[in-house]
């Protein structure tokens, strides 16, 4: 008779629903001069906002996308549908009241939340990855992306930090809160390339269509 080994895992199976998702995309484009959520794709099906829900399902298939102006435009316009499209009527105090719109909006099983940007299409997908599976292997910790030193979006917010999430106030994000809180900070190539002008979308676009969709990447 031989001795065997029994190895049995308790440890929990982690869904989506525990690490959602959050699209900050309530804003009115003011310094663009149009809603550069519904800018075409070159070279590729749909808009800039298709492309922020991709990259947001690299980290969950839980996918919320808070709105504000533009809405419901946008979202008729959108191929990718979310898993939920989250109005925020405060839209217009800024970044703030579309954090607090979107940490309502998830129930009691939600461990963490990941927060992206709308207009960042460039973001690596492997780190952004990476970036997901070191926030749910420590899921108390937060993370966020590294600003030359400063943490930033995309990020990772633990459930004890949403409290002190929702009391922010006007156009800012969790970045100093973060920093507060010594979120620890790793590089995700693309965090700089937003799009805040025209001039900033036309190199962008070309990049994108040099790339390819997220889809095909996000496969491998």
């Amino acid at each position: 008779m031989t001795n065997e080994t029994l190895i049995i895992n308790f440890s929990p199976r982690v869904t989506d629903q525990e690490f959602p998702t959050l699209i900050l995309a309530a804003g009115a484009s003011s310094r663009y001069g149009r809603p550069k959520m519904l800018l075409p794709l070159a070279g590729q099906e749909g808009i800039l906002l298709d492309r922020a829900i991709e990259l947001g399902r690299v980290l969950s298939k839980d996918v919320r996308v808070v709105c504000g102006a533009w809405y419901p435009l946008i979202r008729f316009r959108c191929s990718s549908q979310p898993t939920a499209w989250l109005r925020s009527p405060d839209w217009h105090q800024g970044l703030s009241a579309s954090l607090a719109t979107g940490l309502a909006s998830l129930g009691p099983r939600a461990r963490g939340v990941f927060v992206l940007l709308a207009d960042q299409p460039l973001l690596d997908v492997d780190s952004l990855r990476a970036f997901g599976e070191a926030a749910r292997f420590v899921p108390n910790q937060p993370v966020a992306a590294d600003y030359d030193g400063r943490p930033g979006v995309p990020a990772y917010l633990p459930r004890w930090l949403w409290p002190e999430v929702m009391e922010l106030e006007g156009d800012c994000g969790a970045g100093q809160l973060l920093a507060s809180v010594r979120a620890t900070r790793v590089d995700i190539p693309g965090v700089h390339e937003d799009v805040d002008t025209p001039a900033d979308w036309r190199q962008i676009r070309v990049r994108l269509s040099q790339t390819g969709r997220i889809a095909r990447q996000s496969r491998r």
